[in-house]
């Protein structure tokens, strides 16, 4: 592949990268989790969709001309809710804020001046936010942040059937996973891939946060229905985010 095309930073030469930097081009950060994702899905899913979403981005960022470079996904992430069922690793929000203050440090001192930190798990979402702003602040670059089903917005309900949006282990997730890594997907276990459609108990407010063991909450480790995910709208999901996303990055006023 030309190197002008390549968009993974880790198949790049240091002296094709510092080239991206005097570029001023966007270094997206994929930051995900590795968790339970109910008896279907293997654990890394969280880094499958995170990576394949920032990699289909920057892709189509490239091709309108916009230089852009994608970090490796970082895997480990705030999954504490999850830790019960088995198979998760965590981190406590130090040692997170610590690895993302690690890379973005690193992506300014190779030259760089902007940053998106483009969260793939809903347990990181505050936290990255925070992070973000104190990477700006501190190693004075841009850093945006967000996650990339927040910032796909209203896009992925007309593809999806049970649901609106990203939910765990869910249509959305297990649609994208048969999508980019079908071996991930264990489709003699679909038939029991179902839970609540909330994490949050009557009464408690969408905008109110308390995190709640998945163990107590959905004894499946699913949040929604994944009996209705296919490949079909995982690749329908996977476009509709790269191109709202890629929209978005693409502004000026949003780096100004």
């Amino acid at each position: 592949m030309a190197t002008d095309t390549e968009i993974e930073w880790m198949k790049l030469t240091f002296a094709e990268l510092n080239a991206r930097a005097a570029e001023d081009a966007l270094v997206i950060v994929p930051v995900a989790s590795l968790e339970q994702h109910g008896p279907h899905l293997a654990t890394g899913v969280d880094i499958i969709c995170a990576t394949g979403v920032a990699q289909r981005v920057a892709r189509r960022m490239a091709g309108a001309g916009h230089p852009v470079v994608v970090m490796p996904c970082v895997w480990t992430g705030l999954a504490e809710h999850h830790i019960p069922f088995g198979g998760t690793v965590t981190l406590d929000y130090a040692a997170f804020a610590a690895v993302l203050k690690g890379v973005v440090r690193s992506a300014a001192r190779a030259g760089f001046k902007r940053v998106m930190l483009l969260n793939g798990h809903g347990g990181n979402a505050e936290a990255v936010a925070v992070v973000g702003g104190e990477c700006q602040s501190e190693f004075g670059v841009a850093v945006a942040a967000g996650t990339y089903w927040h910032l796909a917005g209203d896009a992925f309900a007309p593809i999806l059937e049970r649901q609106s949006n990203v939910m765990h282990a869910c249509e959305a997730e297990t649609s994208m996973v048969m999508t980019l890594l079908p071996e991930a997907v264990r489709l003699d276990r679909l038939p029991d891939a179902h839970g609540p459609h909330s994490t949050r108990p009557e009464g408690q407010p969408a905008a109110m946060i308390r995190r709640r063991s998945f163990k107590d909450v959905t004894p499946s480790g699913v949040i929604g229905d994944a009996r209705s995910a296919s490949a079909a709208k995982g690749e329908a999901l996977l476009e509709a985010a790269a191109e709202r996303i890629a929209g978005e990055l693409a502004s000026p006023r949003l780096w100004s």
